[in-house]
């Protein structure tokens, strides 16, 4: 196989290796630098992909070696990054009405469900130029943002450290990882204004959120995404 091919699965195993870090990190009971781990993920995911475009260096081997480096940084790392927060935020509650101490385990549906979602992203012809359900990097970077926001934004602490929006959360996002909801994807085949000026608009957006709001900002912008493609979703079908 050409070296060339292998730069990119070079950056999906740092993708890998970042995630696996993070859950050390989250072992030893420092979340924060699990969030760190999390963006370094993020940036080698879109690193591998940008560079298999450009390179042309596309390969059944790497598309399967995203999905187990995505599961790792952002299915299971994430999922005990929550655990971690649920626990940290529930007190006594974790102990008595329904389910009692398991209620903080109602946050692994979101491994479940994002192993799920990442097979079937595989297998899925639809997902060409479009993402059916919630991209996993998604529920990651909402998770990460959470000890970013508690180190650094600590007044809001408060709606961080809510553990029955916490558990409401992963229901939620669990579902939303694998339903038939068509959303954007920011793959750029050309750069012309004409075919992507809603996606230039939403980054600028994006830029903005947090310039203003700093790490705040990431759990809305991933809200105003799924509620963004949603909209242009019905707006394409009424067209039909």
């Amino acid at each position: 196989m050409s070296i060339k091919k292998e730069i990119p699965n070079t950056l999906t195993l740092g993708n890998l290796l970042s995630g696996c870090f993070g859950i050390y990190f989250v072992m030893q009971g420092h979340v924060l630098w699990a969030s760190y781990c999390i963006v370094i993920s993020l940036i080698f995911d879109f690193l591998d992909g940008f560079l298999a475009r450009l390179l042309h260096a596309y390969s059944e081997l790497g598309k399967e070696l995203d999905s187990l480096a995505d599961m790792v940084s952002f299915g299971v790392l994430p999922t005990f990054m929550l655990f971690h927060l649920v626990e940290a935020s529930c007190g006594t509650q974790c102990s008595v009405g329904l389910f009692g101490f398991y209620k903080p385990f109602i946050v692994f549906s979101l491994a479940i469900f994002s192993a799920y979602r990442l097979a079937k992203f595989n297998v899925d012809t639809r997902q060409s130029d479009q993402f059916i359900g919630v991209p996993t990097p998604a529920n990651g970077i909402v998770i990460a943002a959470l000890p970013l926001i508690l180190e650094f934004q600590p007044e809001y602490s408060e709606y961080i450290l809510n553990f029955k929006g916490l558990l409401i959360y992963s229901v939620i996002m669990s579902y939303l990882l694998v339903c038939e909801l068509p959303l954007m994807a920011f793959k750029f085949k050309t750069w012309d204004w004409k075919s992507n000026q809603i996606k230039f608009i939403f980054l600028v957006f994006c830029v903005a959120g947090l310039i203003f709001l700093k790490f705040v900002a990431l759990p809305l912008l991933v809200a105003s995404y799924i509620l963004l493609s949603g909209v242009l979703y019905i707006l394409n079908t009424q067209k039909k």
